[in-house]
């Protein structure tokens, strides 16, 4: 579909998660189809609920991990069509991963059920084809959980976001190197935009082609490694490429001594948990995992949509862009 195509049969939709820029990017893929969108968020003191949502959708506040706020402050005894899901834990932690990206998502399906939902469209992560974070296996949970909901469902697991791969940007702009693992070529990936990945979920709801499916899909054009982003950066501000490669052996002894300090002190174990996240995208490819040759392969990850990562790099540089990191600062 083009992005000002109206659905062919325009739905009342339940979105979790769109406070997040993802979230809110589908949010406006919803509404330029034509459906009615109500998003259940967070409450804030003193904040806008909407909390740059854009206008046109009705905005409902609530607790998505108590099943009680998520029926009477969410559904509220309406009846909806469908369950479109952007919600993820922010700190991939254990117990944040299983309360958010495996109960929470349980509970919203289940009270969706009982609303008359038919449909859910979920945002997954393409790292779950290889899980050996607590995040991974939560999100794997739910997504067995959906598949025999009984309903109509699409997990799409998208490939790397623009947002978390321009955390360096600032950085090299004050003149600092490029930080990579290894010689900086150990991955790679085709980035997807938030617009782009929005238009792809809301495709969801009308495609039958994309739906009882898992989607993995990624952004144009061919794959692209830490260095290659590094020296387009570079590149972009007229300097020499300056990296600084980070051994990864050095990443597997902060982790194993956190670890063992997490043994006797709390606070260590998620710093750990951060640690081994960190390790793992520095040393995954966000790209199609072949099972048969535990090779990651650029030529079977699906392409969508036409933005491209160079040329957000490029606004960023010329400042006519911001980088909303969140949660993706750390890498």
């Amino acid at each position: 579909m083009t992005d000002t195509a109206l659905s062919p049969r325009p739905r009342r939709v339940f979105l979790l998660g769109a406070t997040g820029t993802i979230g809110r990017a589908t949010a406006q893929a919803l509404l330029a189809r034509g459906h009615e969108v109500v998003c259940f968020v967070r409450p804030r003191a003193g904040d806008d609920p909407g909390r740059g949502l854009p206008a046109g959708v009705t905005v409902r506040t609530g607790d998505v991990t108590d099943p009680a706020s998520l029926a009477r402050d969410g559904f509220r005894g309406e009846r909806f069509d469908a369950l479109v899901s952007c919600l993820a834990s922010r700190t991939g932690t254990p117990r944040d991963a299983w309360a958010i990206d495996h109960k929470a998502q349980s509970d919203a399906l289940q009270a969706a059920r009982a609303a008359g939902v038919s449909q859910a469209v979920l945002l997954s992560a393409i790292c779950v084809q290889k899980p050996t974070l607590a995040f991974q296996q939560a999100k794997l949970a739910f997504e067995a959980e959906l598949k025999t909901s009984g309903l109509t469902w699409s997990i799409v697991r998208p490939t790397a976001f623009f947002k978390s791969l321009s955390g360096q940007v600032e950085r090299v702009k004050a003149g600092k190197p490029f930080l990579v693992f290894g010689d900086g070529r150990l991955t790679a990936c085709k980035p997807i935009s938030d617009a782009d990945l929005g238009r792809f979920m809301a495709d969801c709801l009308d495609d039958p082609a994309l739906q009882n499916r898992v989607l993995p899909i990624g952004g144009p054009g061919p794959a692209i490694t830490p260095r290659d982003q590094g020296e387009e950066l570079f590149r972009l501000l007229g300097r020499e490429p300056k990296f600084r490669e980070v051994p990864v052996a050095m990443m597997d002894a902060i982790i194993a001594i956190l670890s063992t300090l997490g043994r006797v002190i709390p606070r260590f174990r998620d710093k750990a948990e951060f640690a081994r996240i960190g390790r793992y995208y520095g040393t995954e490819s966000m790209l199609v995992l072949n099972p048969e040759t535990g090779l990651y392969e650029a030529e079977a990850t699906p392409e969508y949509g036409s933005d491209r990562l160079y040329d957000y790099y490029a606004r960023l540089v010329r400042g006519e862009d911001r980088a909303d990191l969140a949660e993706h600062a750390a890498f």
